[in-house]
């Protein structure tokens, strides 16, 4: 009877060994892995197999296109005039090691580098340029971060400007322009009748 019971418990042992080494790492992630706290490998999508004990799964990282929402943030043009500005970054990580590994948070690194980009590309312009050249600005945005982005294992497929309006003070002064225009025009259309 003892026999029987040690053969039943290095069967239930050999049991709990292969179920945490098989590990199934689902369609759109890749896994990174490391054997006693050094990345050792990235397994990829289907079934997969480690040393229980003695790997660790350190992330999931998707592989799947992100979408990064920019916060809107207050810039100031070329001619003092303020205005508000968002963003949203369409990426992917091409290189889940590097995305990891290569900077702390990518995705805050990210929105903080277009961010900065943003208000330096609208801080050289004026106020009409910046209202009228949306696909300008998306364009030199995306060229400005994509060697940066690129050191992180992610690629940058796409960004778009959300707003780029006036602030609420600016608002309010172009409205008094405006009208004070049209007052004008009317005192002079009335002046030449």
């Amino acid at each position: 009877m003892p026999q029987f019971s040690i053969a039943i418990t290095l069967v239930v042992a050999l049991f709990i060994v292969v179920l945490f080494s098989i590990r199934i790492v689902p369609q759109g992630e890749e896994w990174v892995v490391e054997r006693l706290g050094k990345f050792k490998k990235v397994i990829k999508p289907g079934l997969n197999i480690i040393i229980p004990f003695i790997d660790s799964i350190r992330d999931k990282i998707t592989t799947r296109d992100i979408i990064l929402d920019v916060a809107k943030q207050e810039v100031i043009t070329k001619d003092n005039a303020v205005i508000i500005a968002n963003a949203v970054a369409f990426m992917k990580i091409t290189d889940p090691v590097k995305a990891l590994y290569g900077v702390e948070d990518f995705k805050l690194a990210i929105r903080h580098i277009i961010m900065t980009t943003l208000r330096s590309i609208i801080g050289e312009m004026k106020l009409d340029e910046a209202l009228s050249n949306r696909e300008m600005i998306k364009a030199r945005l995306k060229d400005a971060i994509i060697d940066d982005v690129a050191d992180w294992g992610v690629t940058v497929k796409s960004v778009e400007i959300q707003d780029i309006n006036p602030s609420g003070s600016m608002q309010d002064s172009m409205e008094r322009q405006a009208a004070a225009e049209r007052e004008r025009r009317a005192i002079e259309t009335s002046a030449e009748g």
